[in-house]
Formats: structure tokens, C-alpha cells, sequence
């Protein structure tokens, strides 16, 4: 498929996603988020991807939502965006893709909602991160409000939402909303690093993991037990699990 702000490129189970829209630092606008939307959907047909790397063209991972397009907004227009931005993003959480964000440089407000989407963070030593919408009267709009207090806790997610000012990403790395924290030169050698350890594990196995540590976190503990009891048993009825068992106890590698 043909994008106009996405460049895609597969290597073997591995697919790299680039936004690009340099002029706006890859700002966000609807027609690049029903792109991404296109582009991901299209990805989960093939059987053989198993991880995705998505990463920006030039200073920007990315570097927002379109605020020019934002100034004309009433309520409808707002509303309906900030539901686009929530469905693809969604998406991206719910894929059973596994998403990796490398993050090579800005990444404000809904870019950095994005890479809250993604399973893995690995950022550059240059990036900066941060929501700084309430600084422009505004409130994340992506999905920012839940994911980031779901992933390093509501008193640090108050304090970056609430002053909007850009974290380091010494600071993200810290407070853990970033894995993994390189040099720019390393960044994608090390995405790429991560994401071919996970082709080297069971496909069917990660989905469901994946699956039930989202699932998992809509839910009560008590609950995601129950998630995570029943997907450990269906699992027994993959050939993979058998191959994995009996590759361990013949002191080989598996062949998944």
C-alpha cells in the first residue's frame, strides 16, 4: 500500500512505519491518523509480521496534534477528532502487533499519547518528551489522561499534565515511561534488537500475552487472574507450546 506521510519498510517479520510530514514536524492531522489506522490494519493481515517499529522523519518522533487545523474547532469537530485519535491509538494498544516506539526526537502531546500506545519505548538521548496541552487551554485528547497515570502512576501524570512542561528523557527513563534509553545513533539497532528477540519467541504465545496484560488492566486483579488462568490453559492446545516444551527438554531451539 501507498501512504502519503507513512514510508514502510519490512524485513522479514519486522516492519518499520516512518511518519513523515516534516513540514509540520509530523504533526497529527486526521488524514495521518486514518493513514496510520490504513497502514496498522493493513499490517495484521499478513501473517507473517510479528513486530512493528514506529519511528519519525527528521527532529520530530512526533511533535503533536495540527494546532492550525485545531484553531477552527468547535465542540463537534473536537469531539470527533479526539474520537479519530482515540480509536487508531486503541487500535495500536489492542493490535496483536507488538509496537515498539522509537523515539528520535519530539514527542509533545499527541505524539507522545501515540508512543503511550505502543507496548515498547526506546528513546533517543535528544528526544524530548511532554503534554503541554493544558498550556494551550487545552487537555490530551488521545488518550493521555488514562494511559500515562495507568503506566507511571497518577501523582507523576498529574504533575506532567497539569505543569505541561517537557520532560528530559532522563527523566522519562526514571520515572519509567521510556524502556530504554540510547544513544541516536543506537536507536533503531536497538528497536530492531528488541523486536528480533521477539520473533525469536512463540507468536502465538506473545499475542496472548499481550492480549491478557491489557485486558488484564480494564479489569480487578481477582478478574485478570481468571484472564490469565484461562489463556495459560487454551495455550496448551497450540502447536507451538508443544514444540517449545519439547525443545527445552532436548536442550535445543525451538523452531516457532
Amino acid at each position: 500500500m501507498e501512504f502519503k506521510h507513512l514510508k514502510v519498510n519490512k524485513q522479514d517479520k519486522i516492519v518499520t512505519i516512518e511518519i513523515s510530514r516534516p513540514e509540520a514536524l509530523n504533526a497529527l492531522n486526521r488524514d495521518l491518523l486514518l493513514e496510520l489506522e490504513s497502514c496498522i490494519a493493513h499490517l495484521e493481515e499478513d501473517k507473517t509480521n510479528r513486530v512493528v517499529i514506529l519511528t519519525g522523519t527528521g527532529k520530530a518522533f512526533v511533535a503533536g496534534a495540527d494546532i492550525a487545523a485545531m484553531k477552527e474547532y468547535d465542540y463537534e469537530k473536537a469531539y470527533e477528532f479526539g474520537g479519530v485519535g482515540q480509536v487508531v491509538f486503541t487500535n495500536i494498544e489492542r493490535s496483536h502487533l507488538v509496537i515498539i516506539a522509537a523515539i528520535n526526537g519530539f514527542a509533545l502531546g499527541g505524539g507522545l499519547e501515540l508512543a503511550l500506545a505502543c507496548d515498547i519505548r526506546v528513546a533517543s538521548k535528544n528526544a524530548k518528551l511532554g503534554l503541554p496541552e493544558v498550556g494551550l487551554g487545552l487537555i490530551p485528547g488521545f488518550g493521555g489522561t488514562q494511559r500515562l497515570p495507568r503506566l507511571i502512576g497518577a501523582g507523576l501524570a498529574k504533575e506532567i499534565i497539569f505543569t505541561a512542561d517537557m520532560i528530559t528523557t532522563e527523566e522519562a527513563y526514571r520515572i519509567g515511561l521510556v524502556n530504554k534509553l540510547v544513544e541516536p545513533a543506537d536507536l533503531l539497532t536497538t528497536a530492531n534488537a528488541i523486536a528480533t528477540s521477539i520473533c525469536t519467541r512463540g507468536s502465538h504465545a506473545v499475542r496472548e500475552a499481550k492480549r491478557v496484560i491489557w485486558e488484564g488492566l480494564e479489569t480487578t486483579q481477582d478478574e485478570g487472574m481468571k484472564l490469565e488462568q484461562k489463556a495459560f490453559g487454551n495455550i496448551f492446545n497450540d502447536k507451538e507450546t508443544s514444540e517449545g516444551l519439547s525443545a527445552f527438554l532436548e536442550k535445543r531451539k525451538p523452531n516457532f
